[in-house]
């Protein structure tokens, strides 16, 4: 029996980036095949079930109940990403690149 349970309703979504490692990610896709689910679905269900676990992070989310989404400052750029990118310096004046090509 799957620890996981097949989806029973809809939800709203919201797109996350992030990293895994390699075996951490084909572990995911492969539960997923095994369910006939998403990817997304099988993280948010392991979200769901594993962290309701936690009794110490039950009680301290009921407490502080406040979103803890980072925000993304609006700069303009898609991604939401507030880096900037990194300036090139020429050897030989120490100005940026783009800077000493202008002349």
């Amino acid at each position: 029996m799957p620890l996981i349970k097949p989806r029973t309703r809809g939800k709203q979504l919201v797109k996350h980036r992030t990293r895994l490692d390699r075996e951490n990610n084909e572990t995911l896709y492969a539960y997923a095949h095994f369910l006939g689910e998403s990817p997304e679905y099988v993280l948010n269900q392991l979200i769901d079930t594993v962290l309701a676990r936690d009794k110490e992070f039950v009680q301290w989310r009921g407490e502080h109940q406040d979103s803890f989404v980072p925000r993304t400052r609006s700069n303009g750029r898609r991604g939401g990403s507030s880096r900037r990118p990194p300036q090139h310096v020429s050897h030989h004046s120490g100005e940026p690149i783009a800077a000493a090509a202008t002349r």
